[in-house]
């Protein structure tokens, strides 16, 4: 029997997980796990609440993406109804959209994923984070990030009502017009980012692509996988965080399918395993085939990369010429690189800051049209927008009074689950042998789930059977007297 190894907590993520790593008697990996030990039951208490509340009450799933829940649950409230939002309420939703994607990408970079690079894989732990970054890099630029995210932060507190509790989205529409006056510092903050985030792409070329061995390590086989990848497109086959039909491209760069939300469970299916809560989801028509990469495999991957890798190009000028760059520095389409998800997110920083100055100068933004009341018996919605972490999916179904009998919701997270458990295992397996492993191995371990961003807290909802329940009663001495198991 040999040795076991357990990384508990894991760290720079939203939510909570461990890793599990079970050595031969060589002290190699035989497998490694990665588990979610927390269950969240959405999906079940949303049942008997009218679906008019699930926008406000699954932005508070995650405070970390709680736009992203609120702007799928609205699209799917739209959908529920039948009723197609004004112009006016399209561009606002967006508007703000982008702007929580600036935001929330570059919290990534700086202090989740970022110190990685930044200080290096192997930096004492002490020092691997968002302090240790701004060390390196200076208290100047720890400013510039700090001040951009407040200023973003702020304006989507102007719009949305509240930063992490949106209250913007109804059914047919947004609650808010757009005046002028906030249009222009929106203006203001959208050119501010395109600044900012052409700075961040300038930092990591600095910091990474030009240190040939940071290079090695986001181009090795270990964190290497050849699967499906899927993202939300235009009619251009461009880059889109808002609305469009969802692509799939297989792991040669090929169009697998291409489909309207609507239609995701004819494309998606989901798998169980016993030693975690979140679930798997695969595309359908191929199969579950196990934990394996490559064509004749399911799994497929959401997330920047995947965005990436299944559009044709962004939608804005300067995240074009970084998106054909990208490419071309890593080997062309599609990239498998896990960790090359981290330039990528840049990328989308860049296209998200760019869409907030087009939209923030559309002049159709401050009409005073911004809601079309809904008319029609409710009875089943799906709501998909690209949440920082990957494609999103909220799927209600109600009765006659708009009351939810069913809820699903297939998040980001949960998107990529199969290709994080096969990351997490092949880099366990790649950098362990012979027994020998230290702090800054463990940490490259985890990188590679952190290229993905998980959000745990989003990813575990309803599941089969029963959550393992220990309840332990004491005394007023501290001396237990029962223990009840479930």
């Amino acid at each position: 029997m040999g040795q076991k190894i357990i990384i508990d907590p894991i760290t720079r993520l939203e939510g909570h997980g461990k890793i599990a790593i079970f050595l031969n008697n060589k002290g190699n990996v035989d497998r490694a796990y990665f588990q979610v030990p927390e269950l969240r039951g959405f999906e079940k208490f949303a049942e008997g609440r009218p679906a008019e509340d699930m926008p406000q009450i699954t932005s508070r799933i995650c405070g970390v993406c709680p736009t992203a829940h609120h702007i799928a649950s609205t699209k799917a409230l739209d959908d529920l109804y039948k009723v197609d939002p004004p112009p006016t309420a399209k561009k606002i939703r967006e508007l703000i959209y982008s702007t929580f994607m600036v935001e929330d990408h570059a919290l990534h970079f700086f202090f989740l994923g970022g110190p990685d690079f930044v200080l290096g894989p192997n930096a004492p732990k002490a020092v691997r984070n968002i302090l240790g970054v701004l060390q390196k890099v200076g208290l100047e630029t720890g400013k510039k990030v700090i001040a951009m995210r407040r200023e973003l932060r702020e304006l989507i507190t102007e719009m949305g009502g509240k930063v992490i509790h949106p209250v913007l989205g109804l059914p047919g529409g947004v609650s808010k017009k757009m005046t002028e006056e906030v249009q222009q510092r929106f203006v203001k903050v959208g050119k501010d980012a395109v600044e900012f985030a052409l700075f961040s792409l300038k930092l990591f070329e600095d910091v990474v692509l030009s240190d040939s061995s940071y290079v090695d390590i986001i181009t090795s086989d270990a964190y290497t996988h050849r699967t499906y990848y899927m993202g939300l497109v235009d009619e251009n086959n461009h880059v889109n965080f808002y609305d469009g039909q969802i692509r799939v491209v297989d792991p040669e760069g090929n169009e697998y399918a291409k489909f309207k939300p609507q239609e995701y469970l004819n494309m998606v299916a989901e798998h169980v395993e016993p030693w975690t809560y979140v679930k798997f989801p695969f595309l359908k028509n191929i199969g579950w085939k196990g934990f394996a990469d490559g064509k004749d495999s399911g799994i497929y991957s959401v997330a920047p990369l995947a965005r990436l890798n299944a559009a044709d190009g962004m939608a804005t000028p300067k995240a074009q010429e970084y998106y054909l760059k990208y490419f071309e520095t890593l080997g062309g389409k599609p990239v498998h690189f896990t960790l090359a998800n981290h330039w990528a997110r840049l990328i989308e920083l860049l296209y998200a800051a760019e869409r907030i100055v087009e939209l923030a100068g559309d002049p159709e933004i401050t009409g005073d049209t911004i809601r079309i009341l809904p008319d029609k018996t409710p009875r089943e919605g799906i709501g998909v927008v690209e949440a920082p972490r990957g494609t999103l999916f909220h799927h209600y179904q109600t009765d006659e009074r708009g009351v939810i009998t069913k809820a699903n919701l297939v998040v980001a997270t949960q998107n990529n689950a199969a290709r994080i458990a096969m990351s997490v295992d092949k880099a366990a397996k790649s950098l362990i042998k012979e027994g020998h492993y230290d702090d800054g191995i463990l940490n490259q371990i985890e990188m590679a789930f952190r290229a993905y961003d998980p959000c745990h807290a989003c990813a575990t909802h309803a599941f089969p059977g029963e959550m393992p329940l220990v309840i332990e009663i004491f005394n007023q001495n501290g001396r237990k007297v029962t223990q009840i198991n479930r």
